[in-house]
């Protein structure tokens, strides 16, 4: 198994979309990427904890490639807008790819450059390429929140 971290806007939406392909075993939502030391999602929404509303997900790299969940992960939102995605605002809806070795890391910079060569999107990419920080898993009622609760409340 491998491991891989994206954030594109509300992490609800991200979870469900990430979980339906193929190959991907298991996904979490949580925080990363702030200062605050196990954050809540109140303390997220306050804009004061630098984290991002994010999903780590397991996935069997021999049933699908890393280059492929970066292609899921720019059609899944909108690469090019500073923290927003649609209605939800603020740096916790930031674009990143959380990238957990130098191979990830390779394969973000290379599908971003390539996306940019064929113009794929208006305007310039804007998601961040940063190695994985500390993840901090939300709160339950946060895991899953579509399959609980039905695809209402978010973007994506």
């Amino acid at each position: 198994m491998a491991t891989a971290t994206f954030a594109a806007g509300c992490f609800w939406g991200v979870e469900s979309r990430f979980a339906d392909l193929q190959g991907v075993r298991s996904t979490e939502v949580g925080y990363t990427g702030g200062s605050t030391s196990q954050p809540t999602y109140r303390q997220v929404c306050s804009h004061n904890t630098g984290h991002a509303e994010a999903v780590r997900l397991e996935f069997e790299a021999e049933a699908i490639a890393y280059e492929q969940l970066l292609e899921a992960f720019f059609a899944m939102h909108d690469p090019t807008t500073r923290d927003r995605q649609g209605p939800d605002v603020g740096s916790q809806y930031r674009s990143a790819i959380f990238f957990h070795d130098a191979e990830q890391e390779r394969a973000a910079r290379s599908v971003v450059a390539r996306l940019e060569a064929e113009k794929r999107f208006q305007r310039p990419i804007v998601t961040e390429i940063v190695a994985a920080p500390e993840f901090w898993r939300a709160e339950e009622e946060h895991q899953k929140y579509f399959e609980k609760h039905g695809r209402h409340g978010c973007a994506v």
